[in-house]
Parts: C-alpha cells; structure tokens; sequence
C-alpha cells in the first residue's frame, strides 16, 4: 500500500469540511488499526488506546448502523 496511489471514491472523499476520510476499503488494505479513531475502521478500533474513546467510537459506529 506505501507505493501505490490513492483513488478517490474508493479509498479516500473529503468530507463537508474539506477533511480527507480513509474509507473501510483504505484500512482492510493497510491491515490494521492505527489507534486513532478513524471513521470507517473495520477492526473495531482495537488500537485505540483510550478505554472511554475506544467506547465511545464503538457505540457511536453501532448506533449509526442501525439508522
């Protein structure tokens, strides 16, 4: 993943404020979690080393799925 380019749509968008949000499809590609609370982390944030974040992120992602 370190030499190849990042595809917009697929691994990256930018969100309303202009930020760059790595997409599930960009992490499952790197491997792992990075500990840093991404948006779309497909490990359940299992790096995050903040046991309140880390819970906080889970619930917020479960309540977002079941809308």
């Amino acid at each position: 993943m370190k030499d190849e380019k990042l595809i917009e749509g697929a691994d990256f968008y930018f969100d309303k404020s202009g930020l760059m949000v790595f997409t599930q499809n960009y992490h499952l590609q790197r491997g792992y979690c990075c500990g840093n609370g991404c948006k779309h982390c497909p490990y359940d944030y299992e790096n995050v080393t903040d046991a309140e974040k880390r819970k906080s992120l889970r619930k917020k992602k479960m309540d977002s799925l079941e809308k």
